[in-house]
Parts: structure tokens; sequence; C-alpha cells
């Protein structure tokens, strides 16, 4: 799963970072992750997006690089760093975009709403990537691509990017027979749940925590502004006299 995963994190990381390079139309529907981000060196308008803007933007970022991978199936000329590699790196313009803003901001500022679409996307994600990368149609022209390597004149970078998809896809599945492959589905489709109920519970367990002082001697050393904090944080709990420390 973790295989899996790095090498969809790295196919949407290209695809964030290539977000000019593909002609991927879509109606906004005032929805802010489906338009251009136009803030200081692209920062997205955090203010503006919702916890029920990210589904649709989801959605539609799995639908347009589904239809990128299809064109890039289809082309019938011989596979090359171009027409093969090129193309799937800017395949996920639109879900690159929509999971960087999403993971960032579940990861540091989390909500109920956040957390509820994690929980429905993290599996849907799983599904997606193992569409991708365990496709051996797409894997049988990255294979070409890797065996002629030699032969394309490629920069130390393309080398690089060529070198780490290629084991990517080996290590996510891609050589795997048919009923192994459902195998590893099934086991992704399973853990993409167990890691964001973890990451919830660990979550909930951090912000529960509380350490409870009634010794002022053992606050010594610590500026007063914090042990004010401590003291009214405690009063809040009924328990004057006192000093709280949490993690929030």
């Amino acid at each position: 799963m973790k295989k899996t995963m790095y090498l969809f994190a790295v196919l949407l990381a290209f695809g964030w970072s290539c977000t000019n390079n593909q002609n991927n139309e879509v109606v906004t529907n005032d929805n802010p992750l489906l338009a251009e981000f136009n803030g200081p060196f692209g920062t997205p308008p955090f203010e503006q997006i919702k916890a029920e803007h990210y589904m649709p933007a989801f959605e539609e970022g799995m639908k347009q690089q589904k239809a990128n991978v299809q064109l890039l199936l289809d082309n019938t000329d011989e596979p090359t760093f171009e027409n093969t590699i090129e193309a799937l790196m800017h395949s996920a313009e639109l879900l690159g975009q929509t999971s960087a803003v999403f993971f960032s901001q579940n990861s540091a500022n989390t909500d109920d709403g956040l957390k509820k679409v994690a929980q429905e996307i993290s599996p849907k994600l799983a599904a997606h990537g193992d569409e991708i990368s365990l496709n051996p149609k797409l894997f049988e022209k990255i294979k070409v691509v890797y065996a002629n390597k030699e032969n394309f004149n490629l920069s130390e970078e393309q080398l690089f990017i060529l070198e780490n998809m290629y084991k990517g896809f080996i290590r996510s599945g891609a050589d795997l027979a048919d009923d192994k492959k459902e195998q590893l589905k099934a086991i992704n489709q399973e853990l993409s749940t167990l890691r964001v109920q973890f990451s919830q519970n660990v979550l909930a367990e951090t912000n529960d925590f509380k350490l409870i002082i009634e010794n002022k001697e053992d606050l010594a050393g610590l500026p007063e502004a914090v042990i004010a904090t401590a003291a009214e944080t405690a009063a809040k709990d009924s328990m004057e006299g006192k000093w709280i420390f949490t993690t929030q």
C-alpha cells in the first residue's frame, strides 16, 4: 500500500507542478477549487474553500486524469518519454491541485467536515491509484520507454524521472499476476480506510491530552505569560489554583 500511495503521490505532485500543461476545461459552479488560483505565487483562496467543495473537485480531478490516461493509452505511436512519461506526469493537474490543498488543510487545520471528506475520499483515491498503477497496457508502454532509454538522448533529470516512475510501478504491483493484483486492491482498500481512522484517532487523543500541574514550584523557569495561560485554562475547567497545559 505504501508503494502504491507513494507512486500516486508522485503523479499528483507532477500534476500539481504542471498546472498549465493540460487543457481540461470544467465549469466551476462557484467552486474555488475548480477555478484558476490567482493568489500570490498561485496560492489557493483558502478563505473561500469549504469542506463541501472538495468532493466535487476530487471527482472531477479523477475524471480528468482517467481521460488523460486513456488518451495516452490510445496513442498508437511508439512509446517515448514525451508521449508516455511526460503525458502521465501531466495527467493529474486538477487532482494534484485539489489533493495538495485538501491534505495540507486536513493535516494542519482539520474539522468535522474535513474529517468526513477524508473518510470518503481515501478509499476512492486508493482505487483510482490502483487503476493507474496496475494498468497492464500502461505499464507495457512504460517498460518500452525504460528498455529503450539509451536511445532517447534523455537528460539526467529525465532519466531520474523515468527510473523512479518505472520502479514505482514495479513496487506498486504492476508486474503481479492478475489474481495477486486483485488481492492487492482489496488490501489497499482496507488500509486506506484504516489509515484515515488511525490518523483521526491519534489526533483526537492528542487534542484531549491535558497536563495538570498542582505545585507552582514545578513551573519554575516558564515564562509568566505561559503560566498565566495555563492558569486560565485550568480555571475554565473549574480547577482554580492549578495549571493545565494542552497540545492545542
